[in-house]
């Protein structure tokens, strides 16, 4: 059997930088890293992408 592939840290970062939107587990972080609702998260994914720092600003500039 071959041996798994060592995810480099590229890969690491890129995956970070994103938000699953279908992973229950990272929308439940996002909601609670900018105190917003999981739906508020899953929305803000819809509408700007799975950038990270887009849907950020998205959850920041909705309070406001």
């Amino acid at each position: 059997m071959a041996a798994a592939k060592k995810q480099t840290a590229r890969g690491r970062k890129q995956d970070r930088a994103r938000v699953a939107g279908g992973q229950k587990y990272e929308v439940a972080y996002e909601a609670k890293k900018t105190r917003k609702s999981a739906s508020a998260v899953k929305k803000a994914v819809k509408k700007v992408g799975n950038i990270r720092k887009k849907v950020e600003r998205k959850l920041g500039r909705e309070g406001k």
